[in-house]
């Protein structure tokens, strides 16, 4: 991820939607297959501009990985009509910010202005797609950038391998078997050709989601989208390759030895479906229910009553494929890592043949409901979320009913889904290790 450019205007951080109500929007395709996607709100003179590209790590070369992410920072190199390095200071000199980030499924880039500059925040966002400039100078800076960051937040890192080491193992077919950050190796041998053609692949207008959130004229912003927008060609259809895994019908058990930590950690990872089928929202409560906060069943016996952990988590990361059922804790002086999966089990194992009370089940709804009204609070919040339902879920109405998919989940299919992805025989179990802990 790209650093975030500070605000130049303190209205920016302060500026929230209306909490509860419906977020309106207007979608339709230009000529070229470009998406875009129009909420206007006028309660405060901000605008959010933002495209995402259907393109992440998993679209990667075996053999070229890490292009996705390095895309997330070459793109603010400069374009034709944008001298190098000048991007971030044409952002901030008229109060904005930028930013970008890539996932394995998709990369995002975003600027939010006052309002009165919206057709500036167009016009960027059309020259990233229109005119970039892919050169050797522009690739060396942002190699040593991404070398950087593979050093900050994964080489020198306390445990900053962790997913890493998780996703091999999760992972045999799959490209969400390697992480976004993708191999130095592999950008190092890469040649300005192969960038090139990266980029004429996958930026193109029938691969993105261009939307524009916040205070906005929608015909004068549809007619500003087709005036910069509207002349870039449609690029060639994008095949993609459906990978499918083998179930994992036995435990695998793995260690990794972490030269930048002096406390074990044990992980446990379960493969568990694509985002958008109803048992991953299930697996949502049942992590929340686990370890979200420290009234959770595991902080609240592992941390708090038997001081066995340091810190306990659980998190479902759902993808566009696939998603990872993440379980683990660090141990508080002598005790083992075995002991720890034991008494995680057996929380397990509780939910797996008990129903959770109707008192749990309601705090889980209730956080929920928080987390959604959260997630729709700000303008760039509606922008995000209004590019990532229509690409990734295939449905943009859920900005303002996938609250009731999560409503209407039950305590009968929290204990059913457990049952069904939590099975000892189909995880990963991950012993992450200081490196002093090596045998001879």
């Amino acid at each position: 991820m790209r650093k975030t450019l500070t605000l130049a205007i303190p209205l920016l951080f302060a500026v929230m939607a209306t909490n509860a109500q419906e977020v309106t929007y207007d979608e339709y395709d230009l000529d070229n297959g470009l998406h875009v996607i129009l909420h206007q709100d006028n309660s405060a003179p901000v605008v959010t501009t933002a495209v995402m590209y259907h393109v992440g790590a998993k679209d990667e070369n075996p053999e070229k990985t890490g292009f996705a992410h390095f895309f997330e920072h070459l793109l603010f190199e400069g374009t034709k009509n944008i001298e190098r390095g000048e991007w971030d200071k044409i952002v901030s000199s008229r109060g904005g910010q930028g930013n970008a980030n890539t996932t394995q499924d998709r990369t995002y880039y975003y600027e939010t202005f006052p309002s009165n500059n919206l057709e500036l925040g167009l016009w960027l966002e059309s020259e990233r797609l229109m005119h970039p400039i892919i050169n050797k100078i522009g690739v060396d800076t942002q190699s040593e950038v991404v070398q950087e960051e593979r050093r900050l937040r994964y080489d020198n890192a306390p445990y900053g391998r962790w997913r890493e080491q998780m996703f091999i193992n999760l992972f045999k077919k799959h490209p969400y078997r390697w992480q976004t950050i993708g191999s130095l190796e592999h950008l190092a041998s890469a040649s300005l050709e192969d960038f090139k053609e990266f980029n004429q692949k996958y930026y193109v207008p029938n691969n993105a989601v261009l939307v524009v959130a916040g205070d906005i004229d929608l015909e004068g912003t549809k007619k500003l989208i087709k005036d910069y927008f509207g002349p870039i060609s449609k690029g060639k259809v994008i095949e993609r390759k459906t990978f499918v895994e083998d179930p994992i019908t036995a435990t695998i058990k793995t260690k990794y030895h972490d030269s930048n930590i002096q406390i074990p950690a044990i992980l446990m990872g379960y493969r568990t479906p694509a985002q958008t089928e109803r048992d991953a929202y299930v697996l949502d409560m049942l992590s929340t229910y686990l370890s979200d906060g420290k009234s959770s069943k595991l902080y609240k016996k592992l941390v708090d009553e038997q001081k066995q952990a340091l810190q306990v988590f659980a998190f479902n990361s759902s993808q566009e494929d696939y998603g990872a059922y993440i379980l683990g804790a660090l141990p508080v002086g002598e005790t083992s890592l075995a002991t720890i999966i034991e008494e995680i089990d057996e929380e397990i194992v509780k939910v797996q043949t008990e129903l959770i009370s109707e008192n749990d089940h309601q705090k889980l709804l209730n956080k929920f409901e928080n987390q959604f009204v959260n997630s729709n609070s700000s303008i760039a919040g509606i922008a995000n979320s209004l590019a990532r339902f229509y690409m990734l879920y295939d449905d943009t109405s859920l900005i303002n009913n996938q609250i009731d998919i999560y409503r209407s989940i039950t305590r009968e299919e929290i204990k059913e889904v457990a049952s069904k992805y939590l099975q000892t025989s189909q995880r990963v179990e991950l012993e992450y290790l200081p490196e002093e802990t090596l045998e001879n």
